[in-house]
């Protein structure tokens, strides 16, 4: 693993950080100069998602990998077009549902792309995304 990365989880599990910004600052005062989208990268990365108003490690957040865990968070989900979902979730919540979503490695998701409260999950068509939809409700329960 790349130094910066570790100092970076050193970070992340040692002090509560909200914003990449400080992310960027803390990791330059640590020998590490850095960009907001190479921080941004890292955290992708190393599974790091944002519970609240803290980013956590993979390890500290039972969400990661759970459908379950993650529910509560889903506020809804639509279809958007002939070959996009939309999920939204509650505030802070949009990057530990995808990164589940991403990991579950499902046929009939072509890519996702999250915000703060907000994913969309391209898929490669209609058929597949009724699919995608049937299959989110049923993990999701919405």
């Amino acid at each position: 693993m790349h130094p910066r990365r570790k100092t970076l989880r050193r970070i992340i599990h040692g002090s509560p950080v909200s914003r990449q910004q400080d992310l960027v600052r803390l990791l330059g005062k640590a020998g590490y100069p850095a960009t907001q989208s190479s921080v941004s990268r890292d955290l992708r990365e190393l599974g790091v998602a944002k519970r609240g108003d803290r980013y956590v490690l993979p390890d500290e957040s039972p969400a990661l990998g759970d459908f379950a865990a993650i529910a509560r968070f889903v506020r809804s989900i639509k279809a958007a077009g002939p070959n996009l979902a939309v999920i939204r979730t509650t505030a802070g919540a949009a990057q530990s549902v995808a990164i589940v979503l991403d990991r579950a490695n499902w046929p009939e998701v072509v890519g996702t792309l999250s915000g703060d409260d907000t994913i969309f999950v391209a898929t490669s068509g209609v058929a597949t995304q009724r699919r995608l939809l049937v299959r989110l409700h049923d993990k999701l329960r919405t």
